[in-house]
């Protein structure tokens, strides 16, 4: 589990960071390449993600981060960065 804090100085992620882990996670859970994802990437249309990936994901997410995400802001999440959004929202992140 990777903490809230970044690797340098223990200063708190940005949103930038966030981005990039999520890339990762997406990338890995998706088989696809860490470049083929923006911030502006539809799950199922762009990225081709179906309702277990998404389950997949989010779990992921959850443990990446070391937060819960509720069934309501499940519904909410469509592109990659509504994700990073939700999560930087459950970080308390400065924009």
């Amino acid at each position: 589990m990777i903490s809230r804090f970044n690797e340098k100085g223990g200063n708190l992620l940005t949103q930038d960071e966030v981005f990039d882990r999520v890339k990762t996670i997406i990338a890995e859970k998706l088989g696809i390449e860490e470049d083929e994802i923006a911030i502006d990437s539809d799950l199922t249309e762009d990225l081709g993600a179906d309702s277990l990936d998404l389950v997949d994901l989010v779990m992921a997410f959850e443990d990446e981060f070391n937060l819960k995400v509720e069934d309501e802001q499940i519904e909410n999440i469509s592109t990659v960065g509504d994700i990073v959004e939700q999560i930087s929202k459950g970080l308390k992140l400065e924009e």
